[in-house]
């Protein structure tokens, strides 16, 4: 796992894109704080930029540094979260431009997968995750499914869990109002 992740954190440092394995299904990944990285997922995924896509971090303590003002509930529902859990804020910030929602919000999620979270750490920068396929088509549930035409047009294909054939499931999502209202996306 190491060597993955030394070469995964080279891709992203450069500017590339990986495909890696989170918390929920493989993912698609770059730095979320760069807009070229950015731009090639949504090419790769050919998805229109105005469809936003989620970030992971690995620590609680990170978002104050991406988001106006994190609602106090958020760390409650982070902490009490029995399963992956994305949140979408409002008031995003120091993330790439085209990364951020129209509405100025942007997904974050806290992974706590052991490659996941051992990169974000060591890069110091959330990463970009969104589902290994192109848009429109279903999410792959392991390695297996991902289509060859996703493997070909990223710079490093993680090899850490990709014989891993048990079947991920997605998060749920919730949007956070600044005033802590609770809007639930996806149980």
């Amino acid at each position: 796992m190491i060597d993955d992740i030394k070469a995964a954190l080279d891709v992203l440092q450069k500017g590339g894109v990986i495909l890696y394995p989170t918390d929920t299904i493989w993912g698609l990944g770059c730095d979320a704080c760069n807009e070229e990285a950015v731009k090639r997922i949504y090419a790769i995924k050919n998805r229109i930029d105005s469809k936003s896509m989620l970030v992971l971090m690995e620590n609680a303590a990170l978002l104050e540094r991406y988001v106006a003002e994190v609602p106090e509930i958020a760390y409650d529902l982070i902490e009490l979260s029995e399963k992956p859990l994305t949140i979408i804020y409002d008031g995003a910030k120091n993330l790439a431009k085209n990364l951020i929602a129209e509405d100025g919000s942007i997904g974050i999620r806290l992974t706590t997968e052991a490659f996941s979270g051992d990169l974000i750490r060591r890069f110091k920068r959330p990463v970009v995750s969104t589902s290994a396929n192109i848009s429109g088509k279903p999410s792959p549930a392991c390695f297996g499914e991902i289509e060859q035409e996703i493997i070909d047009a990223v710079d490093y294909v993680v090899k850490y869990r990709q014989d891993d054939t048990s079947k991920a499931v997605p998060s749920s999502i919730m949007k956070l109002g600044r005033g802590g209202e609770i809007k639930i996306i996806r149980p």
